[in-house]
């Protein structure tokens, strides 16, 4: 898979409206979901109880969404990398949707398309659109606009 290398602010300009990726897919083991709950406190038994979970509303465990957005930096490593500024933060998210759920051993691949550059104090903000496609599933497991403030 080949990295989108952004050297400039320009550069991220001329990519704007580009879909870039898939990424490679990614397994959510059911092992990851627990060191989620566990690095959270989010214990809730759709995520961490197999027993009860077989007989709930998806037939097994399934990855908390924030878990699943917690995924957007590893995605986005694997499709651009931003060398522009001093450094890059994040600022926040915006229109974060969670269509299907992820079923413990699921596999997960993103898509990210920059939909936004603006000025910012001390440098500028960019929007990126992620799409997180479900393998097998007709909506994705998650869609989110990543606000990053790229530090000049």
């Amino acid at each position: 898979m080949t990295v989108t290398v952004l050297p400039s602010l320009d550069d991220v300009r001329a990519q704007l409206g580009t879909e870039l990726g898939p990424t490679p897919w990614e397994t959510v083991t059911q092992e990851r979901i627990d060191a989620f709950a566990e690095a959270t406190g989010d214990h809730q038994w759709i995520h961490v109880d197999a027993e009860r979970a077989a007989t709930g509303p998806f037939g097994g465990t399934i990855a908390h969404g924030y878990l699943t957005l917690s995924l957007l930096p590893l995605f986005g490593r694997q499709l651009f990398r931003l060398d522009a500024g001093t450094a890059r933060v994040n600022y926040g998210v915006n229109k974060v949707r969670f269509p299907s759920p992820v079923p413990s051993g699921a596999r997960v691949r993103a898509t990210a398309t920059f939909a936004d550059l603006r000025d910012a104090t001390g440098g500028a903000q960019l929007t990126t659109r992620y799409v997180v496609e479900l393998e097998g599933a007709d909506k994705p497991a998650c869609v989110a606009e990543s606000i990053t403030l790229v530090l000049l």
